[in-house]
């Protein structure tokens, strides 16, 4: 009896150590587990890191061709009013050439006239010759032609030296004037050619910080590629560990059991959970918003609109060209051209609310992006909602739609701007 209680006992104390045995077996290999678990964790995590910092290099490198961009653009844009002026200048001296020449038509149309009377005199000298004869040696009615010639002669001339001497110093300055003009004109159109030549270099000059910054843009989204599977290996890494976490409390919980059982003792040793950080409800963020854009409020959440409708948001009256933000954390569910709205955004803030922002005239986010609050995301245009356009004429400045939902149904963002607004409850079911 008491042998076979011995063996008994043996097979107790045996299957017991063996138990102990392949506990601690389970605890270390999950222990082994955790530790690759982690080292890889925190490797990602560095090679993260990593990312971040190539990832804002990037930016910077964007940023720089953006602004030489815009250097050159502005460049361009100065390039193209010098040659405009050019062209003005090169009209002008066209014009004063046509009044020139004009000038000049009407002087030899007046030589032209004259041509008859310059003939005589002409003629008359050709008979006479340098030293006509006396009178008395010619015949009579020579001496009368020598006569009629001295006479005409003495009229003419005196009055054709002076008109000829006019119409040469005017021929003389018409020359000058067109000779000067014409080297002017070609000295213009040199200029302009150079300007041409210029302003395509420009051109390939920004054509090429274009192609520069498009490969800048496309290297970016390699690495927001990367950077989303690093981040989301390490949100698996992550809930691996939890996991791991949970399976060592529960063993050594069964362990300390186990141990409680055999020494009849209590022992408390369970090791905390594994939490990771959690943002706050937005729900939880009422009066702690900021506005999306600086400005005054021209309609509030159930105003009238004028037109027969109610408003279902706020509608801030802002500057030209006003930079919109984020007013909370969320995920871009919808950013592009809606109706006559303008630009429309879209964000999921969580726990079944979603923030609608409309009339903005640039979008500076993607869909899926994921922002803060305070984050830029977009600009405004010139001009304000079509949809209340006519409500109030003369006041042209831009307006941004802002409108909560819950679960689908608008509701009063009032109550969470951080601002001192109308005092009323918003209605959040």
């Amino acid at each position: 009896m008491m042998r076979r209680l011995g063996t008994a006992l043996f097979v107790a104390l045996a299957f017991l150590a063996a138990s102990a045995a392949s506990a601690e077996e389970s605890i270390n290999t999950l222990q082994a587990r955790q530790a690759e678990s982690v080292a890889e964790y925190e490797r990602i995590a560095r090679e993260m890191v990593l990312s971040k910092e190539r990832l804002q290099k990037l930016d910077e490198e964007i940023d720089a061709v953006k602004k030489d961009n815009a250097s050159l653009t502005a460049a361009l844009i100065q390039a193209a009013k010098t040659e405009r002026k050019l062209d003005e200048d090169i009209d002008a001296i066209a014009s004063r050439l046509e009044v020139l020449n004009l000038q000049q038509d009407d002087i030899r149309g007046s030589l032209t006239e004259r041509r008859g009377v310059l003939t005589e005199v002409l003629a008359a000298l050709q008979r006479m010759g340098l030293n006509p004869p006396p009178a008395i040696l010619v015949r009579p009615e020579d001496a009368l032609a020598s006569v009629r010639s001295a006479i005409l002669l003495g009229a003419v001339v005196p009055e054709l030296r002076v008109e000829t001497e006019i119409l040469m110093t005017d021929l003389k300055e018409l020359t000058r004037l067109t000779t000067s003009i014409e080297t002017e004109r070609a000295k213009l159109q040199q200029t302009v050619a150079e300007q041409v030549a210029e302003k395509r270099r420009l051109a390939l000059l920004l054509e090429e910080k274009k192609r520069l910054q498009a490969e800048a843009e496309q290297r970016m989204e390699e690495e927001r590629r990367k950077a989303a599977e690093m981040a989301e290996r390490a949100g698996g890494l992550q809930e691996l560990i939890a996991w791991l976490e949970t399976e060592l409390a529960s063993a050594r919980e069964a362990e300390e059991r186990r141990k409680r059982e055999e020494a009849e003792s209590a022992a408390q040793a369970v090791p905390e959970d594994y939490r990771l950080g959690q943002p706050m409800p937005f729900a939880d963020r009422r009066g702690r918003l900021a506005l999306p854009v600086r400005g005054e409020f021209g309609f509030r959440f159930g105003d009238q609109d004028g037109t027969g409708g109610t408003v279902w948001g706020d509608i801030l009256r802002t500057q030209s060209g006003a930079i919109v933000t984020a007013p909370a954390d969320g995920t871009v569910l919808y950013a592009g051209p809606f109706r006559s709205y303008g630009q429309l955004l879209i964000l999921n803030a969580g726990d079944g609310y979603h923030i609608v922002l409309a009339g903005l005239d640039r979008i500076s986010v993607s869909l899926g992006q994921s922002v803060l609050a305070g984050e830029p995301i977009g600009a405004m245009g010139e001009t304000r909602l079509a949809s209340i356009a006519s409500l109030k004429e003369g006041n042209a400045a831009p307006e941004l739609y802002v409108e909560f939902r819950k679960n689908g149904k608008p509701v009063d963002p009032g109550p969470w701007w951080a601002e001192s607004l109308s005092g009323r409850t918003g209605n959040d079911t």
